[in-house]
C-alpha cells in the first residue's frame, strides 16, 4: 500500500482522508475504531478540513471597493454640483457653494484617487466640518442635505465593510498555515498506513487492509488522471 502523499491535491488528499474515516468508523473493522492513531489522525484532519478550502484572504475587497466607488462617486457629486454652482455668480446664494467648495479644497478635491486609508481620513475631517451648524445652514439652502447624508452614509458604510475585512484578514494570518496542517496530516496519515500494512496479515486487519488499500488506490488513480499533475 505505496502511495507518495505529497502527490495527491489538496481535495484529493481531503478525500482520501475522509473515506479513510469513514471506513474506519463504519462499524466493521472494530480493530481500529479506538485506535489512538486513529483519533489522532481525525484531529489532524479536522484542523486540515477548516483551512485547506479557504483563500489566504476573506474575500471582503471585492464588497470593500465596490463601496469605496460609490463613496467616491457621491463624494463627486456633491464637489462638482458646489464647483459649477459657485461659479453662476447671477444666482441667489452662490456664495454658500464658493464657501463650501474652499471646504471640499482644504481637505483635498481629488481625495477620490487617494490610499483608502488618506481618502478616509480626509473625509472624516471634511464631514465634520460639513456639520458645522453654519454649513448646515448653507448646504440646506442649496438643498444639498440630502446629497450630503449620501456621502456621508456611504463613507460610514467603507468604514465598516472595511474594518470587517481587516478584522476577517487578522483572524486567517493567525490561523496555522494551511501548509503546516498538511504536513501534519500527511505525518500522520503515513503512520496508520504503516500501521495497516504492517498488521494485514493478523487477524481481524485483513479486511481492513483489503479496504484502505482499495482507498489508496483510488486516490492514486484520481491523481495520476489529473491534467494538473501530469503537466
Amino acid at each position: 500500500m505505496k502511495i507518495t502523499l505529497s502527490k495527491l491535491s489538496t481535495k484529493d488528499l481531503a478525500t482520501l482522508s475522509q473515506r479513510l474515516i469513514n471506513s474506519s468508523e463504519s462499524g466493521n473493522f472494530p480493530v481500529i475504531t479506538h485506535h489512538p492513531l486513529l483519533t489522532e489522525f481525525k484531529t489532524k484532519y479536522a484542523d486540515y478540513d477548516e483551512v485547506y478550502a479557504k483563500q489566504i484572504y476573506s474575500g471582503k475587497g471585492v464588497g470593500v471597493a465596490q463601496s469605496d466607488s460609490e463613496r467616491d462617486n457621491a463624494f463627486r457629486v456633491l464637489k462638482n454640483f458646489l464647483n459649477g454652482y459657485r461659479k453662476m455668480t447671477t444666482l441667489s446664494n452662490y456664495q454658500f457653494a464658493e464657501d463650501l467648495y474652499q471646504i471640499f479644497r482644504l481637505y483635498g478635491i481629488d481625495m477620490d484617487r487617494e490610499s483608502y486609508s488618506k481618502q478616509t481620513a480626509q473625509m472624516k475631517k471634511l464631514i465634520e466640518d460639513l456639520e458645522k451648524p453654519e454649513n448646515i445652514q448653507k448646504l440646506n439652502a442649496l438643498s444639498l442635505a440630502t446629497a450630503f447624508n449620501d456621502m456621508k452614509s456611504k463613507h460610514n458604510t467603507f468604514e465598516m465593510l472595511f474594518a470587517e475585512q481587516a478584522g476577517a484578514n487578522a483572524n486567517l494570518r493567525l490561523m496555522k498555515s494551511a501548509t503546516t496542517i498538511r504536513r501534519d496530516l500527511e505525518k500522520t496519515l503515513k503512520s496508520l498506513l504503516s500501521l495497516i500494512t504492517a498488521m494485514k496479515d493478523v487477524l481481524d486487519w485483513e479486511l481492513l487492509y483489503a479496504d484502505i488499500n482499495e482507498l489508496v488506490k483510488a486516490a492514486k488513480n484520481s491523481t495520476q488522471n489529473n491534467p494538473e499533475n501530469n503537466s
